[in-house]
């Protein structure tokens, strides 16, 4: 008798389900939310994520990026997803978030799929929550003045010290040590003299004007010297000193009328907390890392003072040129947005690579890195992956969401290429620096034995690049020149021959081979070790071994390895593809980039087959982006 109604629906029927959605991230605003619906989409979290707004790329891209794509498929007598009305619901809910600030999350769970390919949305909720107003975030940083902070004419190292191991000496000594042509000031309230130079006991003593500020004076000093820098004309200060944000508290009030009395006088913050800045072009290592890089095209922007210096170092060793550092510290004024859009219009910046613990406005970053991606790869080192943030588990799509996934997903959106390792970094470093994209995944393999091969197509299977089966022309050629027993495919194995003109040979010959976009050669360099240690072991233990005939052929060795990689980037250059190279030993004279004079690219050599494919799987994402985006 209580019944007052019923309300009837139509069965819906449809063995597929499907999940759509909404929620505001803190970080990046509003996310579009599809994957795989019903109880699955606790179960088994297949589910996608796109910074809103969305466009018909980044949908094309949320169908692929599922595990269970084939689902979007014809399915057992039910014809294939309305890929199209998908589509629209996605884009409305994007509008949605747009156009109702007010709507915190939408969930429409299940999303069944009829036997004819259309959805239905079977149950939806929609969570409220008042909107805080938000101020229009944009940066006030002068970006010319940012690049000055590379190319300073005069420098005031303010708390020099004449004590090894102090920030004050450290970065002091660094400077000097170089060929670094501006002006060095010393200052410090002692005076007297450090380093044979003479010591101003305040900035303001010093005639000329100066440029750029390097601070190591305790934190509650550092807004005493505001005023005198403004008088000096200061453009910039490099703040080593620690004890602001980064140890909350005080430190955060500190830091904060810091920032305020640095802006009223027009002075740009590096920092603070950061280890420092360098340019290799003008000689300038202003930095803890005592490590000198090659100029060259890589800029290298860290929130972490040891992984900059761990990177650096590496760079040095494997001769990978930087174009600049910055270690970014508190990033009380200059954020990495900042750095990333300063280097966009830099033009000796060909890459830019970040490590990254945290962004402080996530929309920005989003935008400038979909921006920059569009002129010049961006790689990224996320430090930090945690799941904090994830929600009380349960089938809201805003609950499957940890900080890291949604980052994830406005990486590969924005076009970021991202990495798990630190010397993955400059591996794509190396790979964007050096060398031209490949137009395609398409990979051709030679190797001086057949293991290395197997192992390198496997691992080009599992990143998705393909390996095309040779075409009767490029086999016949290769009959030419190899013996009877080669491989007869690709990988195309050179069985371990040692007459030098045929790795030349056949590596032109792939490279010809329109079949393919990019080739992988492994073990032809880096036999140099190998000889070197049979010819010691042999001396060693035969007292009748011609020695100077063994170091005859030591030295014919490595004069190949230099004309062979001498001849890798001529042919590059020639044919206008990658050619990723594999060392079979290496040494500690071993490099990752080996330069010709005249010539824009380099050799690159990898010490393992899986750094070569992780990097030429990084160029080919890259490029797949750009075009998609083109």
């Amino acid at each position: 008798d209580d019944i007052e109604a019923f309300l009837i629906q139509p069965l819906v029927s449809g063995k597929r389900e499907f999940v759509a959605g909404m929620f505001k991230d803190p970080q990046f605003g509003p996310v579009i939310v599809f994957g795989l619906g019903g109880v699955l989409t606790e179960a088994l979290k297949d589910i996608v994520f796109k910074i809103a707004p969305l466009n018909d790329v980044d949908m094309d891209d949320m169908f692929e990026q599922l595990s269970s794509k084939t689902l979007l498929n014809a399915f057992r007598g039910e014809k294939k997803v309305n890929k199209t009305a998908i589509k629209s619901i996605l884009k409305s809910l994007s509008d949605i978030a747009k156009a109702f600030p007010d709507i915190k999350e939408i969930d429409i769970n299940p999303l069944i799929i009829q036997p004819d390919g259309s959805p239905v949305a079977v149950d939806g909720l929609i969570v409220l929550e008042r909107a805080r107003e938000e101020k229009q975030k944009s940066s006030d940083i002068d970006l010319k003045k940012l690049a000055s902070c590379y190319y300073p004419k005069s420098i005031a190292f303010i708390g020099a010290s004449a004590t090894p191991g102090k920030w004050g000496h450290m970065l002091l000594t660094n400077t000097l040590s170089r060929e670094f042509k501006g002006k060095v000031y010393l200052v410090n309230p002692k005076g007297g003299k450090i380093t044979g130079r003479h010591v101003y006991k305040t900035i303001t003593e010093i005639e000329e004007d100066v440029e750029l500020a390097v601070v190591t004076i305790p934190a509650d000093h550092v807004i005493d010297l505001i005023p005198d820098l403004k008088k000096k004309h200061v453009k910039g200060i490099l703040l080593i000193t620690s004890g602001f944000r980064e140890v909350g508290g005080v430190g955060v009030t500190l830091e904060e009328k810091l920032v305020k009395a640095a802006k009223d006088a027009g002075i740009l913050i590096l920092g603070p907390n950061t280890m420092g800045v360098c340019n290799p072009h003008i000689d300038f290592y202003c930095c803890a890392a005592h490590a000198y890089p090659l100029p060259g095209s890589t800029t290298l922007v860290s929130q972490s003072g040891n992984m900059g210096t761990q990177l650096l170092a590496f760079a040095e060793q494997q001769d990978i040129g930087i174009r600049a550092f910055s270690g970014s510290g508190n990033e009380a004024m200059v954020t990495i947005e900042d750095y990333m859009e300063s280097f966009e219009i830099d033009d000796l910046t060909r890459t830019v690579v970040l490590y990254i613990e945290s962004v402080k406005d996530g929309s920005r970053f989003f935008k400038s890195a979909s921006r920059v991606s569009m002129q010049k790869p961006v790689v990224v080192l996320k430090g930090g992956r945690t799941r904090m943030g994830v929600r009380a588990a349960s089938s809201h799509t805003g609950a499957m969401a940890s900080d890291t996934k949604v980052f994830d997903a406005a990486c590969r959106q924005a076009g970021i290429i991202q990495v798990d390792q630190p010397m993955e970094l400059l591996d794509l470093s190396a790979v964007f620096s050096s060398l031209p994209l490949p137009k395609g995944n398409r990979v051709a393999i030679m190797t001086l034995g057949g293991g290395w091969g197997v192992i390198t197509t496997d691992l080009c299977a599992e990143y998705g690049l393909k390996i095309p089966k040779l075409s009767e022309g490029i086999i016949e050629r290769l009959n030419r020149i190899l013996p009877p027993f080669w491989s007869h495919g690709n990988p195309v194995d050179i069985v371990g021959e040692n007459d030098p003109d045929i790795p030349k040979t056949c590596l032109e010959e792939l490279l010809k081979w329109d079949g393919c976009d990019a080739v992988i050669h492994l073990g032809i360099h880096g036999k140099r070790v190998l000889v070197n240690s049979m010819i010691e072991s042999v001396c060693k233990t035969d007292p009748d071994i011609d020695k100077a005939a063994a170091q005859v052929f030591k030295e014919s060795i490595l004069q190949f390895e230099e004309a062979y990689t001498q001849y890798v980037v001529k042919l590059t250059h020639k044919y206008e593809k990658p050619v990723l190279g594999v060392s079979l030993l290496t040494d500690e004279i071993s490099k990752t980039l080996y330069r010709v004079d005249g010539y824009e690219y380099k050799s690159v050599f990898f010490p393992s087959p899986e750094r070569a494919v992780k990097a030429l799987w990084g160029m080919c994402q890259y490029n797949a982006w750009r075009k998609s985006h083109s």
